[in-house]
């Protein structure tokens, strides 16, 4: 019985490392996951990759792949609702950005665009940290582990971007009078 799965996990025929059975108990895990339906073919896919690329770097074939494959899919489930929060968290942030705290919608195009045009001029590593921060709501010590690099340096960095944008925005409507900034 082993042996047939290990087969599998090498490919058969048609080089489909999960049989229909497997394929099957992935996309139940991922819908009881709470993966919306449409999703569940790219989740399945994701399984699939994670198992040919344990094959291909060598590692040994799981003893049982198809629960090897669920617990892929748990996870990959799991991280669906995290990235899906994240969105939200955005989408509030944004919304909140838009609420009515600007005094009209003309000021508010102005501001957005000095915003996009500051942003546009930051070095790559400092627009990085800062969308990160601010846009994604990661805190510093999860930017720092994303990135690589020690979270002093994503301070350091979150610093100087703010700072530029700030200096950016009092350019363009520090002079103005009418309070925007």
């Amino acid at each position: 019985m082993l042996r047939g799965k290990a087969r599998r996990v090498h490919g058969d025929d048609q080089g489909d490392p999960l049989d229909a059975a497997q394929e099957r108990r992935v996309r139940a895990v991922l819908a009881l996951g709470g993966v919306p339906q449409s999703d569940l073919p790219d989740g399945v896919q994701q399984v699939r990759l994670r198992l040919l690329e344990r094959t291909a770097s060598g590692q040994e074939a799981p003893r049982d792949v198809s629960a090897w494959a669920a617990v892929v899919a748990s996870r990959l489930a799991m991280d669906w609702h995290r990235a899906r929060r994240r969105q939200d968290r955005l989408g509030e942030r944004l919304a909140a950005l838009r609420g009515p705290a600007h005094p009209s919608g003309e000021e508010t195009s102005l501001l957005s665009l000095a915003v996009a045009r500051g942003l546009d001029e930051l070095p790559a590593a400092q627009r990085q940290v800062l969308v990160l921060r601010f846009f994604a709501d990661l805190p510093v010590r999860d930017i720092a582990g994303e990135l690589g690099i020690p979270e002093g340096t994503v301070k350091s960095r979150l610093h100087t971007a703010v700072r530029a944008l700030r200096d950016r925005l009092h350019e363009d409507y520090g002079n103005r009078g009418d309070g925007v900034v």
